[in-house]
């Protein structure tokens, strides 16, 4: 009032008006939940023909978000992520994307001839038509990085600590899959719990909450080997381990979906689940990390 030699009502009426233009507006639930209902349908979803996740999910792998597979050596991520491959580069009018695939292979497991089998088992029609698996294959691009180690040295030179360098990478392909509105899958392997270390983020489950008598039923007791900064920036995250002599596939982290266990068993066509209904997860054992047997199970041919 002093400073622009206005009356109160003045100033209530412009507090009012600068009020009004500012602050959000009010939203009912009904009209979060029909906006979510409608980015959703915009945004689209790659399905992974797993009945059961897929329904869990709300159609699949989401688009715009980053999902994770996270599990032990063997237990199938690479069959899993083979197979979302194929369906990305599918026809439309097969039930795929009718796209092209970027997949990033660091560890050398991506096969060709595994990639043609599963086609060929899931669907003959397309595989044995002349030059359709080639031509399916010829969509899927594969890049094998050779200087990643030399990159993070050159960011440590330059005074970045090993989170901060992974930061910056999750936080680039966070904004890819948003801005580009593309499904973007990633693996995340698992360590060996040491002892009472400190524990930085939910899905690490202290050695010692596990009851003595059940520590000789377990090869291992594992966490997932990426920090917090991962951990905050995935959407999506599907665990894959194995106990009481059976594989599982848990949807650990979703904002739409209830946390679910599906039993599953890897065959000649790929990632098959046993139960399409899933086990509903209480308390911290659907982010716990289990690798019972692992020698006898991952031993097979797939």
């Amino acid at each position: 009032m002093e400073q622009l030699d206005v009356g109160m009502a003045e100033v209530k009426s412009a507090m009012a008006h600068i009020s009004e233009v500012v602050c959000p507006p009010c939203q009912t639930a009904l009209l979060l939940m029909e906006q979510r209902v409608r980015d959703e349908r915009s945004a689209g979803h790659l399905p992974t023909r797993l009945r059961g996740l897929d329904e869990a999910l709300c159609g699949g792998i989401p688009f715009g978000v980053v999902t994770e597979l996270v599990g032990p050596a063997g237990i199938g991520k690479t069959q899993f992520c083979l197979k979302l491959s194929l369906l990305a580069s599918l026809p439309e009018n097969c039930g795929g994307l009718d796209g092209r695939v970027i997949y990033i292979d660091v560890e050398s497991k991506f096969s060709s001839t595994r990639l043609i089998q599963i086609g060929i088992e899931n669907f003959p029609e397309i595989f044995l038509k002349k030059g359709m698996a080639q031509e399916m294959a010829g969509r899927i691009v594969i890049l094998r990085p050779t200087s990643l180690s030399e990159f993070t040295e050159s960011e440590h030179d330059c005074g970045a600590s090993r989170q901060q360098a992974l930061g910056w990478h999750v936080s680039f392909i966070k904004s890819l899959a948003e801005f580009s509105r593309i499904p973007i899958v990633v693996t995340n392997q698992v360590r060996s719990q040491i002892g009472d270390e400190p524990l930085t983020f939910s899905f690490q489950v202290r050695s010692h909450s596990i009851k003595k008598e059940d520590r000789a039923a377990y090869d291992s007791h594992l966490v997932a080997a990426l920090g917090i900064n991962w951990a905050h920036a995935v959407t999506i995250r599907l665990v894959l381990e194995a106990r009481s002599g059976q594989r599982f596939i848990k949807l650990a982290k979703s904002p739409i979906s209830p946390p679910l266990a599906f039993p599953f068993n890897i065959t000649s066509s790929g990632l098959v689940l046993l139960d399409d209904d899933g086990i509903e997860m209480k308390g911290s054992e659907i982010n716990t990390i289990h690798c019972q047997g692992q020698k006898a199970l991952f031993n097979s041919e797939w």
